[in-house]
């Protein structure tokens, strides 16, 4: 038996070396039929020895029962999305932002191409790949392990080229060459299958396939390109990490390049927009990234981006057509956005039949009418839009068109608030809105309504259950095991967490209701100022509110305005008639950390993340993801990495946590001797 295992060992890794060879170095050094002999011979051994068989063999890639619905998987780290960068001039702006954010002159950065693919995570323990996920909304991505698992140029085991982490995260971008693509339309249309449209589509389709075996046949690939969250292994640059992953076995884009300051951006930007066509996969732009991971952790992130990196868009593909109507649509917070409903015209790979058309001003400024010829184009590649109207070709007895005074879905009246170009049905309970908006009630940030998916809120409110989010707490036990898929036990634990979630924050229920400009933050700050009175709240009038810190004037309009709709009003009455309560709201205490920013970095025994968030702003402080210039406090545990050098270097305060648990315990004191 030793001896088998060692044959198997043996060919397993031989295997693995040539599928880096074609896969990485874009290099073989055998013939097809020469890997698949070794593939066979292998598959033999395995059948014959099953007890021999592991995750990481590469016969384990397809063999997977289809699955019923995907699994959901939350990012350790989350995967931001990217600023974008529409010409030169913005590119020469984000250079300045750096320059200014670290105070330095000279920067390197390091620059790629980005594919026109479907960004994904892959998850290894110990050199050994566990999960594999899509980007999602960058906190929670969809499980597609299995499908992962059937791309070959993903390594299921890590190459042993260096030092394996104990946990490596490693995002990348999956995609499908220009020929393969080709061959793989014809083979579908000699089965009178319908052709893909585009290599973008195709991938993200075949990604989301429930079962893996159909994956298993797409020519998938993938470029890797960022890391998650690293543990055992350290790196002091993006290129260092680059560097490394092919050692591993991890495809990276061999047009990478690395250069300092500005001419180096602009260089490299127009050398990809001249060399697009020739590539032999889609991109839709580069992206550069501040090379240092060090700076990017002074630079720090915006709430959904990072401030060290951007997306350079390049210009998109423009086509002429024509309009045969105008619709107007209805968005989860009521934004009216008119649609233009256009002749179908192929654009960048991919049948156009509908452009927005933005909002009112944008119409009037563009001039647009039903029936004019006009240039479109994918905006960054992938929304439609009306770039300008063929004036010459303008048919007679056209007229100018003008956005409804009502929703076109709930009637309700439209309002336009002054300076904002934007129409918005403020009715919470119009159709259109409700499913979006029940969504944003339920979930984890908001009232945190455990199981309660995207699939339950469809069914529901397409059955006529749910008519706005106060309908959820009026649910029955069978109207939800009625459901597909919801049987007695699953309404019962369904039902529970609605009433469970009865009991809330006064700031949690007011960031669910979804009230334009109004987030978490904001909602925290409105309930620390009306110590968790909705009574309190709906008195205020705009001069209270804008003597709020941090209210602002546009955020002060949207409150009094939702507040001032009788439909809503009855909504919120209704949730309180069922039992939602508020509990009762500590008062911010003044001390020597009011206004301090913390961050928590490394591993914490005593208290989580969320406790010591809770600590520091009951004494008026707050904690931050990113160290900066603007940071007071690092508090360090074991495994902290680049987050404490960066305040090593910047002369941040760093203490331990059993320091920082002193810190609390005497503003407890203080606070007592005050009292």
């Amino acid at each position: 038996m030793h001896e088998i295992k060692k044959i198997i060992s043996d060919l397993r890794n031989q295997i693995h070396f040539h599928n880096i060879k074609y896969y990485v170095h874009d290099n073989p050094s055998i013939s097809d039929y020469e890997y698949d002999k070794l593939f066979r011979q292998l598959e033999n051994l395995e059948l014959k020895y099953p007890n021999l068989v592991t995750s990481d063999s590469p016969t384990q890639r397809v063999g997977a029962n289809p699955l019923n619905e995907f699994d959901s998987i939350k990012h350790r780290l989350p995967m931001l999305s990217l600023a974008n960068a529409m010409n030169i001039e913005e590119i020469i702006q984000f250079h300045e932002q750096i320059q200014k954010g670290l105070g330095v002159n000279k920067i390197e950065y390091i620059a790629e191409p980005k594919l026109d693919g479907l960004a994904v995570e892959l998850v290894y323990e110990n050199g050994i790949f566990v999960n594999g996920s899509t980007r999602g909304n960058g906190e929670v991505g969809e499980d597609i392990t299995q499908n992962l698992k059937t791309i070959k140029s993903i390594p299921l085991k890590l190459n042993n080229g260096y030092n394996i982490p104990d946990i490596l995260e490693v995002r990348g971008e999956v995609f499908i060459y220009h020929k393969d693509f080709e061959v793989l339309n014809q083979k579908r249309l000699k089965k009178n299958k319908q052709p893909f449209a585009n290599p973008r589509n195709c991938a993200a389709g075949s990604l989301r396939q429930l079962d893996s075996s159909i994956t298993a046949i797409r020519p998938l690939r993938i470029f890797c390109y960022a890391p998650g969250i690293i543990k055992g292994v350290k790196f002091n640059t993006q290129t260092e990490f680059l560097n490394t992953l092919p050692k591993w076995g991890f495809p990276v884009n061999p047009i990478i390049k690395t250069g300092f300051n500005v001419n180096f951006l602009i260089k490299y930007y127009k050398k990809i927009v001249s060399i697009r066509d020739n590539l032999e996969y889609d991109i839709d732009g580069v992206v550069f990234k501040v090379n240092s991971y060090s700076s990017q952790d002074e630079l720090g992130i915006r709430s959904r981006s990072p401030r060290w990196a951007i997306a350079g868009k390049f210009k998109a593909q423009q086509v002429t057509t024509t309009i045969l109507d105008i619709k107007s649509s209805v968005g989860r917070t009521g934004a009216i956005t008119p649609v233009a409903k256009l002749n179908p015209i192929n654009v960048s790979g991919v049948i156009v039949s509908n452009a927005t058309l933005h909002n009112q001003d944008e119409i009037n400024r563009k001039d647009v009418r039903i029936g004019d010829t006009v240039l479109i184009q994918r905006a960054g590649d992938v929304i439609p839009e009306v770039v300008k109207v063929i004036i010459d070709k303008r048919p007679t007895g056209t007229n100018e068109y003008i956005i409804p005074d009502f929703c076109p879905v709930c009637n309700h009246k439209v309002f336009k608030i002054e300076d904002e170009a934007v129409s918005r049905c403020l009715n919470m309970a119009c159709p259109a809105q409700i499913k979006r908006r029940i969504q944003h009630f339920v979930s984890k940030k908001c009232m945190d309504i455990d199981g309660f998916g995207d699939k339950l809120v469809n069914q529901l409110v397409d059955k006529g259950h749910i008519l706005s989010i106060a309908d959820i707490f009026n649910l029955t036990h069978v109207q939800l095991s009625n459901l597909e898929r919801m049987g007695n036990k699953s309404a019962t634990n369904i039902l529970k967490s609605i009433d469970k979630s009865k009991t809330t924050t006064f700031a949690r229920f007011i960031h669910s209701l979804g009230i334009k400009n109004v987030g978490e933050h904001s909602s925290k700050i409105l309930e620390r100022s009306f110590s968790g009175s909705l009574n309190q709240l709906s008195k205020a009038n705009f001069d209270d509110l804008i003597q709020i810190h941090e209210i602002g004037d546009i955020v002060a309009q949207s409150i009094i305005d939702f507040l001032n709709d009788p439909t809503n009003l009855h909504v919120i009455q209704s949730c309180l008639n069922s039992g939602v309560s508020f509990k009762s709201v500590d008062e911010v205490l003044e001390s020597g950390i009011t206004g301090k920013i913390f961050v928590f970095t490394g591993s914490l025994s005593n208290f989580s993340r969320k406790e010591a968030q809770n600590m520091i702003e009951k004494f008026g402080a707050r904690s931050s993801n990113s160290v900066s210039k603007k940071t007071n406090y690092v508090i360090a545990g074991p495994g902290a990495g680049s987050k404490l050098d960066t305040a090593n270097s910047l002369g941040i305060n760093v203490i331990t946590e059993e320091e920082f648990l002193s810190l609390i315990k005497s503003l407890d004191k203080n606070l007592m001797k005050n009292n």
